[in-house]
């Protein structure tokens, strides 16, 4: 998939557990899961901004595009 997922990254520089961060944006651990492994088909806005306002960053910080590789044949 095309959209990164650095939920990972902010939780490690935040010194913040995945279970402290459901818990404090309000979903389930599960579904916090599914986001931050890049499984997600969709994100709510609301979630979005509960996820910045805990996090205390800007939803760039948690999602990125990149090319992707499988549908580019010149890329290692």
């Amino acid at each position: 998939m095309p959209i990164a997922v650095d939920i990972d990254v902010m939780l490690a520089k935040r010194k913040m557990s995945v279970g402290e961060l459901a818990e404090r944006v309000g979903i389930t651990p599960a579904n916090l899961a599914v986001l931050k492994n890049g499984r997600a088909k969709a994100v709510r806005f609301s979630t979005l901004a509960a996820l910045c306002e805990v996090l205390e960053c800007q939803p760039g910080d948690l999602l990125r595009w990149e090319k992707d590789r499988a549908a580019d044949p010149t890329m290692p």
